[in-house]
């Protein structure tokens, strides 16, 4: 058995440093369980960022990727693939009406970069209209978008063309959205910003003004998306007001792990969009597609959107036993439990006691983000280990 010292020493060596890792070696997977190399097992409510949508090597999606590498591994957009048309069609069909296309990529920031780029197409304007609390990924016309703590510093010199606005205050975006604009981009649930939601009202005057003034609406549901909140996506449901954008970007967890982003786009939008305005070595990979439709189809097939609004609720009750937590925000499986206190201690205290959260830039804010499948026995776990850490036992 490699040691946990030895992983560590091995990457810390030959790996660029990147994020702060738990002190985890995470060796294989199951449903809403990572099992470590030293034989321990952890409930994981982060998903890896979100990814893991579908559980942990979810076996109709792993049946669909061996099926898949023992014909074809890849194929670029250059010929057809029945592989790639059946995950585009899947992809369309449990889509709002209105989203016709799909353009896949290899991430979530690809993706939003693609939206972008298809807005300024589309309108032959230049400016994108973001929010403050907003993540769209760390390349650079997406960090140049990002208005959330030290990103968009990080991604200096930016690019040109992204104003900002401040989530949840139609004036403010009034304010800027003027004929210069081609899009207004946000995730309708910021997840890093502390999982911060605005009035369905606010969803709607924003639909309303970019019908207005021509402007594209975007939506960032690449946390959001495939199943997360309930619902397929947040467009078009209830927290929305029913309001659908002209595009959807989409990656994290619809794949189940392997790497892939799309955009779901208007025909509207389409119509701009000629042979090699678009363009992308490994979008739409032979394995990515299997890996897609499979995921919708599990998805599906184990009814894991009743799964996440019956668990939410489940959860939400449990967590009013305890007083420590002051607010649950979000929706669905992106959940922002919010403390008197810093959330870091408890999720380190969490972790002690085998269990998998997130942070996020407000310092009070633990974040949720586990598989669809999670259950209510799962919760149980969580809130003992969650009232133990609390409790300092």
């Amino acid at each position: 058995m490699v040691t946990l010292d030895e992983t560590t020493a091995t990457e810390e060596q030959y790996q660029l440093a990147t994020y702060k890792k738990m002190p985890v070696v995470a060796e294989r997977g199951e449903g809403v369980w990572i099992y470590a190399s030293d034989g321990e097992r952890y409930l994981d409510l982060y998903g890896g960022h979100a990814v893991a949508g579908t559980g942990h090597c979810h076996p109709h999606v792993v049946k669909a990727i061996r099926e898949q590498t023992e014909k074809l591994l890849f194929y670029s957009n250059l010929v057809y693939s029945e592989t790639r048309a059946r995950a585009a069609e899947k992809l369309v069909s449990i889509a709002p009406p209105s989203l016709t296309k799909a353009f896949f990529c290899n991430s979530g920031t690809e993706a939003n970069e693609n939206a972008m780029r298809m807005a300024r197409m589309a309108t032959g304007r230049g400016q994108i209209v973001t929010f403050s609390g907003g993540f769209h990924g760390r390349t650079a016309d997406a960090i140049s978008a990002t208005f959330l703590g030290k990103y968009r510093e990080i991604g200096q010199p930016n690019v040109p063309g992204h104003l900002r606005a401040e989530f949840g205050d139609i004036d403010s975006v009034r304010a800027v959205a003027d004929d210069s604009v081609a899009a207004i981009m946000l995730e309708p649930i910021q997840s890093m910003a502390g999982v911060c939601m605005a009035e369905p009202s606010f969803y709607r005057q924003v639909r309303e003004l970019c019908d207005e003034r021509g402007i594209v609406l975007i939506y960032d549901e690449v946390q959001t998306g495939v199943g997360r909140t309930g619902e397929w996506f947040f467009a078009g449901g209830e927290p929305s007001d029913r309001v659908v954008p002209d595009i959807i970007t989409l990656a994290k967890s619809l794949g189940s792990g392997i790497p892939v982003g799309a955009c779901l786009v208007s025909e509207k939008i389409a119509s701009h969009i000629k042979e090699n305005d678009l363009g992308t070595t490994f979008g739409g990979g032979m394995v990515a597609m299997a890996a897609v439709t499979a995921t919708l189809e599990a998805i599906e097939n184990d009814r894991m959107l009743e799964n996440v609004r019956g668990v939410e609720s489940y959860l939400r009750e449990r967590l009013r036993e305890i007083k420590q937590v002051v607010n649950v925000r979000g929706r669905g499986f992106l959940l922002g439990l919010e403390f008197a206190d810093k959330a870091k201690p408890i999720h380190e205290g969490l972790l002690e006691r085998k269990i998998i959260t997130g942070t996020s830039s407000d310092p009070s804010v633990l974040r949720l983000l586990p598989p669809l499948c999670l259950k209510e026995s799962d919760v149980d776990v969580f809130v003992e280990a969650l009232t133990q850490a609390l409790r300092g036992e």
